[in-house]
């Protein structure tokens, strides 16, 4: 009788952890990824996540790793994904302010 509600229950929970687990570490990226491309097509930026992270951090006079900038992209992308508008205006205002220095 017992074996009847603890067979089931288990199945339950192991299909539960199991679903959420696909979700957190595989679809949550994904999902979160296609959002922040969205977003930098709206805003007709043609540079990648990557691209946007390495020359901010370029301008900064930071030298990272490509290691560290999928680090930080997966992190921005997760948790600030509007962290790549004000990083692209940086550079983009950085860009144009150096532009005007050399005329």
């Amino acid at each position: 009788m017992v074996g009847a509600i603890i067979i089931p229950l288990a199945v339950v929970v192991v299909v539960g952890i199991t679903g959420y687990l696909i979700y957190r570490f595989g679809l949550y990226d994904y999902l979160c990824n296609r959002s922040v491309n969205s977003t930098l097509r709206k805003y007709s930026i043609k540079k990648t996540q990557f691209q946007i992270i390495k020359e901010f951090h370029e301008g900064k006079g930071e030298k990272i790793s490509d290691k560290e900038i999928s680090q930080l992209e997966k992190h921005f992308r997760q948790h600030e994904p509007e962290e790549f508008l004000s990083m692209y205006d940086a550079t983009r205002d950085k860009s144009k302010n150096n532009a005007k220095d050399k005329i």
